[in-house]
């Protein structure tokens, strides 16, 4: 009976190390889960705003937080924007406060057939 009760406690050392690696194994699922599904995408829509802001030229339309249309007209090295909002306005606007740049268009007489 002695030689059986030494042998089980020889043997439980081994069985806390699997033991270890299987309380740990959920965590690491659940971090890579994280980063496949929260943090790649983020990063990646982050790095698409900072190219298409840093890609604004002159005579392109843009939208501003505001929900303001205006086309720029005028690109400055310190972040912002001037933008023409009808004929006789121009502003001046925060280039981060863009939130869409607009495709140009074709003119007005190619669509209409």
């Amino acid at each position: 009976m002695f030689v059986s009760e030494a042998f089980a406690q020889t043997a439980a050392p081994a069985a806390g190390s699997t033991d270890m690696l299987i309380s740990i194994a959920p965590f690491v699922v659940v971090f890579a889960i994280m980063y496949f599904l929260i943090i790649r995408p983020q990063r990646r829509q982050l790095k698409s705003r900072e190219d298409m802001l840093k890609n604004i030229r002159r005579g392109d339309t843009v939208v501003t937080g505001g929900g303001i249309i205006a086309r720029v007209t005028k690109v400055m090295d310190n972040g912002e924007l001037e933008v023409q909002i009808s004929e006789q306005v121009r502003v001046r606007v925060l280039q981060s406060m863009v939130t869409e740049v607009r495709v140009k268009g074709e003119p007005a007489a190619a669509n209409a057939k």
